[in-house]
């Protein structure tokens, strides 16, 4: 873990939950160890959306479209999210969610692989939520830095790796390097480019936010 149990149980002491219905998707997503925000990260992600009132909001990696109702439910009227999902079995069940919570025509979520769907999307992105396959993250950065809006937040998800992130390659196991690796260079090009002023907070697998200049 990254923070001490204590805090981590008392901050999550202070949680008021998320309604019946996103209450609901999380306990079967926990019990069907579908990977979803944890708490600390949900609060996070709920804040910044009501802080930066986007136009439009992009998700990579929908899931079971935990996170995607979770944003919506604190989202400008106005607002839209587009979200992105590759693994075919999760889709029927983060649409039939959508359906549940009445936000089909809020959230449209894009069925296939993310890089060739980010490379067809039109920039004019407030919010960016990248919460996917995290060996990814540092091909899809090119896309997701030309869809960003200047001024718009992108929000990297499970960055720390539970602090791995931070040990050396050698001291993570061997099958686990490329992606300790690639993690590292993402977060690295996230806080030393020119195009982005970025804060790596240990909340929940680690939060990586960064403002487009």
């Amino acid at each position: 873990m990254i923070t001490d149990q204590r805090i981590r149980d008392y901050i999550g002491s202070l949680d008021r939950g998320n309604g019946a219905l996103l209450d609901g998707i999380e306990e079967r997503a926990l019990r069907d160890r579908v990977p979803i925000a944890k708490k600390e990260t949900q609060a996070l992600l709920k804040t910044m959306v009501v802080l930066t009132k986007p136009e439009k909001i992009l998700e990579v990696g929908t899931a079971v479209g935990f996170s995607a109702l979770l944003m919506a439910g604190v989202m400008p009227e106005h607002c839209r999210i587009t979200t992105i999902e590759k693994f075919e079995k999760r889709i029927p069940e983060a649409k039939a969610n959508f359906a549940a919570a009445d936000m089909e025509n809020r959230i449209t979520l894009l069925e296939g692989d993310a890089e060739e769907i980010l490379a067809g999307l039109e920039p004019g992105y407030g919010l960016i939520f990248m919460d996917a396959a995290k060996g990814q993250y540092i091909n899809w950065l090119p896309q997701v830095r030309r869809l960003l809006v200047p001024g718009g937040l992108l929000i990297s998800d499970n960055v720390l790796q539970d602090g791995e992130t931070a040990l050396s390659r050698y001291a993570v196991g061997r099958r686990d390097r490329t992606i300790h690796t690639r993690i590292r260079e993402y977060i690295w090009e996230l806080t030393h480019c020119d195009d982005f002023e970025t804060s790596i907070l240990p909340v929940g697998d680690g939060v990586a936010l960064s403002v487009k200049k």
